[in-house]
């Protein structure tokens, strides 16, 4: 790569050709020799080859050497590319605004993240009448010089003495958990470690939290995860001397945690074995009981307790009801039989979550993949609904009972996170924090439409581009998905995307299969032996930007992680000819081995396990890894991971690109760029998100024909210094309710056709 030819290529962007000279990188890059061994797997009578398993070790030094021939080539592929440091450079630019999470209270003060902007990680806040510009209560930037260690959760004691919190490091899942005294500002001697997978539940002088056992050295970010159990901690005390307080030994693959309500009334432990469904048991801790009784049995249904009146639980669960509803009962005496409906589901709307705030309830409906925010009493009567500046999301929403002040955040496409506040009481509803980006958002637009799947189902997916966009089949798009897990994907902002919108890119969000936007039903109609209709859905919705004229398969992009990197992975490798750019990023891309590796077996009920013959066969025929043809012609492929990724384990990209690599024939480049001292996305420092999003988006770009317009202003402005400055809490007086007067979101392009019907 050193002595790399470079070569001078001509763009054509259609219509409004635009002509310029690139440089170009070598194509195809040398890609080291991966060693390849003799390892085949018996699986009901199919042999399967696994010639880089090797690569599953990260303990070893050869996979170390690897790692860094890997990333060696693909920074030298990325450094030649001409406008990488000026894309860089505005990444930077707009990066650069205050941010704020919407805050907690806990009796008169109110604890909130911010951020000034560039800061590493954000910085936690207390706000009360003492100090109204709030004060630090920790500071995560110091943990670390280079900014890898996060604040990844914090709860503060029901008397409002003391603050728990959590930090992650390096992006593991594995956390510790550490006290502050909040009278003294003072981190107390309480060090818990090897927890996972926990909250932190106060009651009494101490805290309820999930750990497992300390694993082997060097078997922390891959051996399975089992034994889960709940403790409890005593302010003060040795986690040594912590009191088990549940555990199941005849079921080590499922995981425990504890909730208290804020009464301190009640326990109540949540029991898992995957991602959805879950049993539950309680204690009234007022009565003082003994053991545990059981409150609901089974996996196939969610159940969530909202909070409790008196000796009522409210209870939210999909249980006879896909969309989901609230139940009101009294657990010691009722059954399933007599289980008393509060609200139940809506026919066309999902309840994605309810809150209890004062006396009322605050109800959160998923209505064609955007937020709607309803308050009804304890009547069940509608008492209002909360207004919302745009068709979007309401992704925090913080209330507590006998409190008149809720809080919540709100974002869009082409709307930075804003903050408000919501007085039930006086439904009244104040705009605390609305930042400044560099960018008008009056210049994009956004539609929603319905699109036909393969199977005729309407499908919803949102299309956001600059208002001068044509339609002439030209246009560079980037097509992002996920599809599982019942995860809904609603309209968010996104620095990083705003720099492809603004130099001329379409961003095509589908709401496929496999995810939560239309209730539970979806989502199981994209599991298991049905996981390809998840496929097919993203597929679908390739073909239909196609055929509308906002692109062609030479400017296609498709993007996704975790689930979303399974997703990326199967269309690249069964429509290899559809798309030009393919970004899986943290994918699950193993199907036949994902269940070994940490915490991979609980995703056993979306996507069934190998260990069973009817599920191997399917896992195999869509599996990425296995899937690869000798002599493909595939995508420009860019795979995304990091070394300390303990969810997803790296050792599924690895294993990807080596192969890929092998057997591609396209001259397109198959590169994996591995992020150090990061994990699964979680935590990760800003500096280091800002140097991956430019890598990203340069490939991208690239690869796409798309040039770099738009850079980075040479001449700090006004604005630029306000966002260097602390964010204010309160930014304006009293929130309009019908501001702004035009949403982002334009009407759906068929209005009579509803997501999810046939035909």
């Amino acid at each position: 790569m050193k002595n790399a030819t470079f070569l001078f290529l001509l763009l054509f962007f259609g219509m409004n050709t635009l002509m310029f000279a690139q440089v170009k990188p070598a194509i195809p890059p040398q890609y080291p020799v991966t060693k390849k061994v003799s390892q085949t797997d018996d699986y009901f009578g199919t042999k399967v080859n696994d010639p880089y398993r090797w690569l599953e070790d990260d303990k070893s030094q050869e996979t170390a050497d690897w790692v860094k021939q890997q990333n060696e080539v693909t920074q030298t592929y990325l450094s030649a590319i001409p406008f990488r440091n000026d894309l860089k450079a505005r990444l930077t630019q707009l990066w650069n605004f205050p941010k704020m999470n919407a805050p907690v209270k806990q009796g008169d003060r109110r604890f909130y993240l911010a951020n000034t902007g560039m800061q590493n990680q954000s910085v936690l806040y207390m706000m009360d009448d003492k100090n109204p510009k709030g004060v630090v209560v920790l500071d995560p930037n110091k943990l670390s010089t280079d900014g890898t260690i996060a604040l990844s959760d914090f709860e503060v004691s029901h008397d409002g003495k003391y603050l728990a919190y959590t930090i992650s490091r390096s992006g593991s899942d594995w956390n510790e958990i550490y006290v502050i005294d909040l009278k003294k500002m003072k981190i107390q001697d309480d060090v818990l470690k090897w927890v996972k997978f926990s909250g932190m539940a106060w009651q009494g002088k101490g805290f309820y939290y999930s750990r497992y056992d300390e694993p082997k050295t060097g078997d922390e970010l891959t051996s399975k995860n089992e034994n889960h159990k709940v403790y409890y901690h005593k302010l003060g005390t040795s986690q040594s001397k912590d009191q088990l307080i549940y555990e199941n030994k005849d079921y080590p693959q499922r995981n425990y945690t504890a909730s208290v309500t804020d009464d301190e009334r009640f326990l109540l432990i949540y029991e898992t074995e995957s991602t959805s469904g879950n049993a539950m048991y309680f204690k009234n801790l007022k009565k003082e009981d003994k053991n545990f009784k059981v409150l609901f049995t089974g996996f196939a249904f969610d159940y969530e307790v909202i909070g409790n009146f008196g000796d009522s639980l409210l209870v939210r669960t999909n249980a006879g009801a896909p969309r989901y509803r609230l139940l009101l009962l009294d657990p010691e005496t009722q059954g399933k039989e007599t289980w008393p409906v509060f609200l139940d589901e809506d026919p066309k709307m999902v309840m994605e979550s309810a809150h209890i705030a004062d006396n009322y309830i605050v109800i959160k409906y998923l209505n064609n993949a955007t937020n709607l925010l309803f308050v009804c009493n304890r009547n069940k009567e509608l008492v209002d609904k909360i207004p919302l500046p745009a068709l979007g999301t309401v992704s925090e929403f913080h209330s507590r009972q006998g409190d008149n002040d809720a809080f919540f955040s709100f974002t869009s496409f082409t709307y930075p996170t804003m903050i408000f506040q919501y007085n039930i009481k006086e439904k009244r509803v104040r705009l605390i924090h609305s930042p400044e980006v560099d960018f008008n958002p009056n210049d994009y637009e956004t539609v929603q439409v319905f699109y036909e799947g393969m199977d005729g189902t309407s499908i919803p997916m949102f299309i956001v581009y600059k208002k001068t966009i044509t339609k002439n089949g030209m246009n560079p798009t980037y097509l992002y998905g996920y599809g599982g897990f019942n995860i809904s994907i609603t309209p968010t902002f996104s620095v990083s995307r705003m720099v492809f919108l603004e130099n001329g890119g379409i961003l095509a969000i589908p709401n496929i299969r496999g995810g939560g936007e239309l209730g539970e039903e979806w989502h199981l109609a994209g599991t298991k032996e049905k996981k390809q209709t998840v496929f097919n859905d993203f597929i679908a919705a390739a073909q239909y930007l196609i055929t509308n004229q906002y692109t062609n398969p030479n400017k296609l992009a498709i993007a996704g992680g975790s689930n979303g990197g399974l997703l990326v992975g199967a269309c690249m490798t069964q429509k290899p000819d559809l798309f030009k750019v393919a970004l899986p990023d943290v994918g699950v891309l193993d199907m036949l081995r994902y269940h070994k590796f940490t915490i991979g077996w609980a995703w056993k009920t979306d996507y069934g396990c190998s260990d069973n013959s009817d599920e191997f066969k399917y896992l195999y025929k869509y599996s990425p890894l296995h899937n690869i043809k000798e002599g493909g012609k595939y995508p420009a492929t860019l795979v995304t991971t990091s070394d300390h990724d303990d969810r997803v384990v790296p050792a599924h990209s690895f294993k990807f690109i080596a192969t890929l690599q092998e057997k591609n024939k396209s001259n397109n480049p198959e590169l994996i760029r591995i992020q150090t001292k990061a994990g699964h996305g979680q935590g990760k420092p800003t500096s280091l998100r800002i140097e991956e999003a430019a890598d990203v988006w340069s490939f991208v770009f690239y690869n796409l024909g798309l040039d770099l317009k738009v850079k980075a202003k040479v001449v700090e402005t006004e604005m630029d210094k306000k966002k260097k400055k602390q964010p204010s809490y309160y930014k304006d007086p009293v929130y309009q309710r019908n501001l702004p007067k035009k949403p982002p979101v334009a009407p759906a392009t068929d209005p009579e056709k509803k997501p999810g019907s046939g035909k």
